[in-house]
């Protein structure tokens, strides 16, 4: 019989992460039981930790021996060990003892090192070259190519670099690239911080003459920002490096960012984010990165202004290139023009081989989609050109692959030499590589598409921050579709280190009032691009604000995560205070806003511009201040649960009376007797069902209302971005799972499977985005690749997957169970990567109503299981009475299913099942 082992260890999140700033970080790990057998569980753990892999490996915890720790805890221990200085290494492994008393056998190692602590520990000047010009739309600024020589010893024990840019870097020793990160160092609000990188250089350094080369690009920090314009932050890149030798002798040597380094220009002669890239082959030096390159032609590096930010290190997983993708179709449009058809809309650019004669210029136009002629559809990328260039130095076969630039497309045009090869032709996937976590296959190929079109959009959209979109002149980490997609992200991918560091960004971006900005990192003023306007000042918008705590309360439920509570609560207080002091009422007047964004008018849009005025706009037809209250409630209760958690009572009596106050003031002002609410769009009654606050005599008929609209529509929503998600989980909590399901299954626009059915390989950022009748929606506001609408796969995994998070259970430490074979569905696959482990549900519907429910539930892990059974009939596990197999207590029946609490194992349920109507709450 095995034991349990601990595998996938990780700190901080993170597996192996080098240069962390935690003098005590938290450590983690997830359960390996071969067997699945039931019952299996952590009751006991030790940890070693040491200052080298050969302590570790003789069982000599040199810097920590935890001790045997009788605990069933498995993430979030911190190290409580010999205090930690800048640069050290610290190697860890851990045992485990299981529910029998028996002790498994030690984990693989893992390691971590701590990272330059103090900004006095920099020794280097950040370097560079002033450009001298502005950059325009059509002429970004070039890129900076920086190198230096130095020598080392031999008897190299370890070496390690350092390394960050006010714009992006892409840093080579000896001629080897370092590490795999692309645009780095990543997003912040350099106003107040900058990330660096920490790499293992040990094994490139040579005995000698060696070389470090970097490449320097513009970035977030000098190159355009999303309707704001260039050089919000600075007007030139700059760089900063450190490379730390310890020989085995035990001297040290450090190798800085000076004067002696030289610069000059190079092949990239224009480099931006969102106008994309210019490289001139005839301009490249071959192996300007080597050591033996004579680099005398080149100026002395320029000493550029020191940064008066904050230097800290990137705790968060970096955006690298994830995969490749062939062409799904190349096709000659006219003499030296192609264009190429991925077959996925997806982030990211090409890497093309051309062949042609010295001084031919290609051209690569990155689109989302074709217009009614076959040409591509770019008026929807506004001001962003999304266009590389490539000018050939005629030496036979080229490869051309940009490093500073990322484009939102699935169709390129090629165009200005011979078209290239489609074999010459790959799709370079590009975005935050956060781990997947969950998979799910369901019996309905369009569902499926629905599914991967939303992954898909997430790919192309976590970058860095949360961006709404990868392609125009935007991509800003707006919070209210972050906060709403949030928990389908979480389905996707494990987003916990990811989202922490969006919430220092929000942090570093709150205004001196308390309030939060609408996206994040923020930029405040005009868009200079759009004629200054200044309609909104992007501060304090309902729905938007209001995700700093909706996402700090995700990151506990789902990760368990308390210190992120902890970390944010002063931050979050203050943004309580703020609304307290604006609305002392209870009700949110805040208008103009966006409200629930992209709604569709579920009646003549005059008539209701009439009756509301400015409440409402053709983007939002529910009223801003019942919209508004409503998420002022939900964000006083969420507060009340995190006071509650941090162990602030007297915060969560207060914040909990405030929820109370405001929810009486907006029964009062808003509803009816008649349980109607002002506006009466399926939003309003969505919001006030889903965060209870109603009167209970009154929610009976605000229900049959919202039914009854959804209904006499044709089973259609008419909801924008915030209304969608709740709307589909009041339909299922209040027993019309039914409609739930007619939504996602519909076919007709507007619906999630219309867009699949026109071909949509990611979730548009409208309903009509296109449609039969009138082709593409107003261009000034259409992407493509917008992931809000996708919120709707939370609901997918929880209904038809059925793996749902117990919020009693942070972390985890409890799952729901309850997959609803209904709208059709005969069986889905689902699996998720908790930080507990992973949960697996397998469901099949015969077509006799025999119902069969296999659950797998990881070592450590528990489940709540519903399983749907007809009333009277018998419910069997493994082939005997569920209610007397091993692992199984029987909890009694709830409304359609038989429920039972089962510990960690693999079980197979057995019921009859043959549904009726809608169903039962």
């Amino acid at each position: 019989m095995t034991t349990l082992q601990a595998v996938r260890l990780r700190t901080e999140y993170m597996e192996d992460p080098l240069g962390i700033d935690k003098l005590a970080p938290r450590l983690g790990w997830t359960l390996s039981d071969a067997e699945g057998r039931r019952g299996a569980a952590q009751t006991a753990y030790r940890i070693l930790a040491a200052s080298s892999p050969e302590r570790l490996a003789a069982d000599e915890g040199d810097l920590w021996d935890s001790g045997i720790t009788a605990s069933a805890s498995s993430a979030h221990i911190f190290y409580k060990g010999a205090a930690l200085r800048s640069e050290q290494q610290v190697w860890w492994k851990v045992q485990i003892r299981d529910e029998r008393g028996e002790w498994g056998a030690w984990s693989d190692s893992a390691r971590w090192t701590i990272g330059l602590l103090s900004r006095g520990e920099w020794k280097g000047i950040w370097i560079g070259r002033k450009i001298g010009r502005k950059p325009t739309r059509e002429q970004p600024l070039p890129a900076v190519y920086l190198r230096r020589r130095f020598a080392s010893r031999a008897g190299v024990k370890r070496a390690t670099v350092y390394a960050t840019a006010l714009g992006l870097y892409r840093l080579h020793l000896n001629g080897l690239r370092i590490g795999r990160d692309a645009l780095a160092p990543e997003w912040t609000d350099y106003h107040v911080r900058v990330q660096y990188q920490t790499y293992d250089v040990t094994e490139l350094l040579h005995e000698g003459g060696n070389a470090l080369a970097v490449t320097l690009g513009h970035g977030w920090y000098t190159g355009y920002i999303g309707m704001y314009g260039y050089q919000k932050y600075g007007m030139d890149p700059s760089f900063l490096l450190q490379l730390n030798i310890e020989y085995e002798d035990g001297t040290t040597q450090s190798v800085c960012t000076d004067e002696s380094w030289r610069v000059s220009y190079g092949p990239i002669v224009a480099a931006d984010i969102q106008m994309g890239e210019t490289h001139d082959a005839r301009l490249a030096e071959p192996e300007w990165q080597e050591p033996a390159f004579d680099d005398t032609a080149w100026s002395p590096a320029t000493h550029m202004y020191d940064y008066r930010g904050m230097v800290v290190p990137q705790m968060s997983p970096p955006i690298r290139v994830t995969q490749e993708l062939a062409p799904a179709e190349v096709k000659l449009l006219s003499e030296g023009r192609a264009l190429v058809d991925m077959g996925q809309m997806t982030s990211g650019y090409l890497r093309v081989v051309f062949e042609a004669a010295q001084g031919v210029q290609y051209t690569l136009r990155y689109a989302e989609a074709l217009d009614e002629r076959g040409e591509l559809y770019t008026a929807n990328l506004r001001y962003a050109r999304q266009t590389d260039a490539y000018i050939c130095a005629g030496d036979g076969r080229e490869t051309f692959e940009p490093l500073f630039t990322y484009h939102g497309y699935r169709y390129v045009e090629i165009s200005g030499g011979p078209a290239p090869k489609p074999e010459d032709i790959v799709g370079v996937v590009v975005h935050s590589a956060l781990p997947e976590a969950g998979s799910l296959e369901t019996s309905d190929p369009l569902v499926n598409r629905l599914l991967s079109n939303i992954r898909w959009t997430q790919r192309a959209n976590y970058m860095s921050v949360p961006t709404d979109c990868p392609q125009r002149d935007e991509r800003h980490g707006w919070t209210g579709d972050a906060q709403i997609f949030a928990r389908t992200a979480a389905y996707n991918m494990d987003v916990s280190a990811f989202l922490a560091k969006w919430l220092t960004d929000l942090d570093d971006g709150q205004r001196p009032t308390g309030a939060y900005t609408d996206f994040a990192p923020f930029i405040f003023g005009p868009k200079t691009e759009f004629d200054n306007d200044f309609t909104y000042t992007h501060t304090a918008s309902s729905g938007w604000a209001d995700a700093p705590p909706i996402i700090a309360k995700l990151l506990h439920e789902l990760y368990g995560d308390r210190e992120v509570l902890r970390r944010h609560y002063p931050a979050l207080k203050r943004w309580m205070a703020f609304n307290e002091t604006l609305y002392p009422d209870g009700i949110r007047r805040d208008a103009p806003q966006y409200g629930d964004w992209l709604s569709l008018p579920e009646r003549p849009y005059e008539e209701a511009k009439a009756e509301l005025g400015w409440l409402i706009d053709s983007l939002s037809t529910t009223p801003y201040d019942v919209f508004g209250t409503a998420y002022y409630a939900n964000g006083a209760a969420i507060m009340a649960d995190i006071a509650r958690e941090l162990g602030e009572h007297a915060d969560a009596e207060r914040y909990g009376a405030l929820y109370g106050r405001i929810k009486a003031a907006f029964a009062r002002e808003f509803v009816a007797e008649d349980g109607r609410i002002k506006g009466d769009t399926q939003t309003v009654y969505a919001m006030a069902l889903a965060w209870d606050l109603l009167p209970p005599e009154r929610r009976e008929a605000a229900m049959a209302r919202l039914t009854g609209k959804v209904e006499s529509a044709g089973v259609m929503a008419a909801t924008g971005f915030h209304g969608t998600r709740l709307l589909m989980d009041v339909l299922s909590d209040e027993g019309r799972e039914d409609l739930a399901f007619g939504l996602l299954t519909r076919k007709a626009y507007p619906s999630w499977l219309y867009s699949v059915l026109q071909g949509a390989t990611t979730i548009w950022e409208r309903w009509d985005g296109w449609t039969e009748e009138r082709g593409f929606q107003r261009p000034g506001m259409n992407s493509l690749c917008h992931y809000a609408f996708g919120a709707v796969g939370e609901w997918i995994y929880k209904h038809v997957g059925g793996i749902a998070p117990d919020p009693a259970a942070p972390g985890f430490g409890r799952a729901i169970i309850r997959p609803r074979p209904l709208g059709g569905f005969t069986w889905a696959r689902c699996g998720y990567d908790s930080i507990r482990g992973r949960y697996e549900v397998d469901w099949r519907l015969a077509d006799s109503g025999t119902l069969e429910l296999a659950v797998t539930v990881p070592a450590g892990g528990e489940a709540i299981v519903y399983v749907s059974a007809d009333a009277g009939t018998a419910v069997l596990e493994s082939g005997a009475s569920a209610a007397e197999a091993e692992g199984v207590e029987a909890r009694g029946r709830l409304g359609d299913c038989e429920t039972y609490r089962v510990a960690s194992g693999r079980y197979l349920f057995t019921s009859q099942w043959h549904p009726q109507g809608g169903s039962q709450p």
